[in-house]
């Protein structure tokens, strides 16, 4: 299965939808590069699309999202009148369709990271991985949502009335990426947050890959391979954020020796702590906290 994985902030944004009805022996129409992502929803009968090489056949209860930079194009007619939802919607930020199929070996270690931009409280990016194609779990709750959408577009001038339509939308990308989820995908996540959740206990404490794997009963690279997926790094770099965090607010809200801060947040070593600071943020410590001190 297909995934688009889209990176957030920023959100996917709601343009337009509304509902369609394709005669028998109709079709879908053929489109090229419409700039914009093209979400279908099929309530009865059957339709009939391509997208490169993949072919869907979107019946009853099932939807598929076409991408804003392929050619669609009908792969046979309808058998029998076929009314759809449709909605049209933009991602301002970056996306790309995966496979999970294709599993890529996982290291233990990250990559060296990117020169970053330092600030006192960055936003961090997460992902929301939904299915390209799809069978709803709860296909009358997603009708229901998109009747709600197509009542409020004659007043869709209305600042409210928009605000409106975008919470309706969030709600319908919670709704495909829940019925995305296989057992597989389940299970990862949930190993991924197993571990993320004792990290987030224990980042005080000294653990390593065996301890955390013999902790979640799971073994180290699979543990790494599902907080690669979930958080897009390893267990290691993932420690060392929590513990930079958090020694990111004592800098700035106390006046607590560097090397103090150092052990309260789970670094034996001070020069450690100075090191692994300097690399996520880009500047010492010291230099982080004089950064914000300016003018006191």
């Amino acid at each position: 299965m297909a995934f688009l994985e889209i990176t957030i902030p920023p959100l996917p944004h709601y343009i337009t939808s509304g509902l369609n009805a394709i005669p028998k022996g109709g079709q879908h129409p053929s489109r090229s590069n419409i700039q914009v992502f093209d979400l279908l929803i099929t309530i009865s009968g059957c339709f009939y699309i391509g997208e490169d090489d993949a072919r869907f056949e979107v019946g009853s209860g099932q939807a598929v999202i076409l991408r804003p930079d392929r050619y669609h194009f009908a792969t046979q007619v309808c058998s029998e009148i076929t009314h759809t939802y449709w909605l049209h919607f933009h991602v301002g930020g970056a996306w790309e369709l995966i496979n999970p199929a294709a599993v890529a070996p996982v290291s233990l270690e990250d990559p060296a990271p990117e020169e970053a931009v330092v600030e006192a409280f960055a936003v961090e990016p997460f992902t929301m991985r939904i299915p390209q194609f799809t069978t709803l779990q709860h296909p009358e709750k997603m009708y229901e949502i998109f009747d709600q959408l197509l009542q409020l577009q004659p007043r869709a001038h209305v600042s409210s009335v928009r605000f409106a339509q975008q919470q309706l939308f969030q709600e319908i990308l919670y709704h495909l990426a829940a019925s995305g989820e296989t057992d597989h995908a389940s299970a990862s996540r949930a190993c991924a947050e197993k571990a993320a959740s004792y990290l987030r206990q224990h980042f005080r404490e000294s653990v390593s890959a065996k301890q955390l794997g013999d902790e979640l009963n799971f073994h180290p690279v699979y543990i790494a391979r599902c907080m690669q997926k979930e958080y897009g790094c390893s267990p290691i770099t993932y420690l060392l954020k929590l513990r930079v965090g958090h020694a990111k607010l004592l800098l700035l809200q106390t006046e607590l020796p560097i090397a103090h801060i150092a052990q309260e947040v789970g670094f034996e070593q001070a020069a450690y702590f100075a090191a692994s600071f300097t690399k996520l943020e880009g500047m010492s410590p010291r230099s982080y906290r004089q950064q914000f001190s300016q003018g006191i």
